[in-house]
């Protein structure tokens, strides 16, 4: 691939938090249907419901959970690959997520995926050639005499030998099929690259040749990733930013020093401890492991409120009556928890979180709904209660 094919990521970057993707309270239900023969839909898997987030230009953004918690539909989201049931997704200022087929088409070379597992996201009766040539030709991006020249190009950015191109999928290891996927995906030249789980189905050594070789790609042609993964470690690698997300919601959000160091949600604490800190161990320290208690909840019939109240040392009866909002506490910070002031030091900032219609204990007041009325953006909460109406929390200004 040559310097003209994709522009240098200095020059497409302009500003460094300009987004390339604004995701907007993006939702989607699966319907369930009854058996039968006349087929009724009777609920339904919200596997995503109201995420938003940002994905700057050049830059990328990690997105961690367990396993179920809708990630993968996310990004299947964003590449178009399911529809959406609701909500917004601007791609480099477009609204894309109410296109039909046709009017995505020019689009798909704009953003293109990198599936999990290596072994299934390649046809075994294809050689490497077709594989990565075929985008190509349906996007008629070279000249059909010029589409092997261009393979070869490809595969020599991956990392593989130019020559393999006739070569078949199970002739290869489980990393060098993720780099023809990564070939794959870069021939179009998009403007992001949806990464679901790219290193999980690798052993560890050549999961940090993969990570290295996306590093490389998105510093020499200034590709934008959205990088899914369960692994806190390689996300802290590789992402600044990175969005915590539980059964179909995103509960944080920060810069990865603010996320890793200071998390302020109780289900990213969790996650975080139980990660293995090497240099406490080096010393002969040990990080107090945070055990959840239960089972997550069922997509199909999620708790009220807070959805993480069912797991929380710190959930009171306001959890389970008013849905907590992604609120902005710090520069790059957010966080959907009512009580997150509560839960370690927090900057010096004062917050004021007003729900509104509920009394002391969370009950509603004349069948009013509750609200949420912010008035201030960093936390350090302390109980105070003025009115029997109006739960309000302020800080004392700790620091």
């Amino acid at each position: 691939m040559t310097d003209t094919d994709v522009t240098p990521a200095s020059d497409q970057r302009g500003g460094s938090r300009t987004p390339i993707l604004e995701v907007t309270d993006l939702t989607k239900h699966f319907p369930i249907k009854s058996s039968g023969v006349i087929r009724r839909t009777i609920g339904s898997v919200q596997a995503v419901d109201g995420v938003s987030f940002q994905v700057p230009r050049g830059g990328a953004l990690g997105l961690v959970g367990e396993s179920g918690c809708g990630k993968s539909t996310t990004g299947r989201l964003i590449t178009r690959l399911y529809d959406p049931t609701s909500g917004s997704m601007k791609f480099d200022g477009r609204e894309i997520a109410t296109l039909n087929s046709k009017q995505m088409l020019p689009l798909r070379s704009e953003i293109q995926m990198i599936f999990q597992d290596p072994y299934s996201s390649l046809n075994p009766r294809h050689t490497v050639g077709t594989i990565v040539g075929t985008p190509l030709r349906v996007h008629k991006m070279v000249p059909e005499k010029k589409v092997l020249d261009r393979v070869r190009e490809l595969l020599e950015v991956v990392g593989l030998n130019p020559e393999h191109y006739n070569r078949y999928p199970n002739e290869f290891s489980g990393g060098q099929r993720q780099r023809i996927g990564i070939a794959r995906a870069l021939a179009l030249q998009p403007k992001l690259l949806v990464a679901d789980e790219p290193v999980s189905a690798l052993d560890v050594s050549i999961q940090a040749q993969v990570v290295n070789l996306l590093q490389d790609v998105q510093k020499e042609f200034g590709i934008a990733f959205l990088f899914i993964a369960h692994d806190l470690a390689v996300v802290r690698h590789f992402c600044p930013e990175v969005a915590v997300m539980y059964l179909g919601k995103i509960v944080e959000i920060a810069d990865r020093e603010t996320l890793y160091s200071h998390p302020h949600h109780p289900y990213t604490q969790a996650l975080l401890s139980a990660v293995p800190d090497v240099k406490q161990a080096a010393v002969g320290g040990r990080r107090e492991r945070i055990r959840l208690e239960g089972d997550v909840p069922s997509p199909i019939n999620p708790p009220s409120g807070c959805r993480f109240r069912t797991r929380c040392a710190y959930a009171q009866d306001i959890c389970a009556r008013v849905e907590p909002p992604l609120l902005q506490i710090g520069k790059h910070h957010k966080v959907a928890c009512h009580f997150a002031g509560e839960m370690g030091a927090m900057p010096s900032s004062p917050i004021t979180l007003k729900v509104l219609g509920v009394d002391r204990e969370g009950n509603s007041v004349n069948g009013a709904q509750p609200t949420v009325d912010v008035t201030s953006n960093d936390p350090g909460f302390a109980d105070t209660w003025t009115d029997p109406k109006t739960l309000q929390k302020e800080s004392e200004g700790i620091g």
